[in-house]
């Protein structure tokens, strides 16, 4: 008997203890089920919430903060500007 052979009827065995189990135990488990956590699954209503909280959750400037940012960027581009006319 080929190896391959020995290992695909020993798979076929697992398969079959693991379904006659389920039944024993009265829950149905998938039969190739992989390791690790099952993913989640988002209901309609969850993937609306999560929507609304994604927008909400943006941020605003106030005119003071992006007056402050214009004017350092003014200064950042004065002082490029003196480089560049020195060079």
């Amino acid at each position: 008997m080929e190896v391959s052979r020995i290992i695909a009827e020993i798979d076929a065995q697992i398969l079959k203890l693991q379904q006659a189990r389920a039944l024993l135990a009265g829950t149905t488990q998938q039969a190739n089920k992989g390791p690790g956590r099952p993913k989640g699954r988002k209901t309609v209503a969850q993937a609306a919430t999560a929507a609304k909280t994604a927008t909400a959750r943006k941020r605003k400037l106030s005119p003071e903060g992006r007056k402050r940012i214009a004017d350092a960027m003014k200064k950042r581009w004065a002082e490029r500007r003196k480089q560049n006319a020195k060079a």
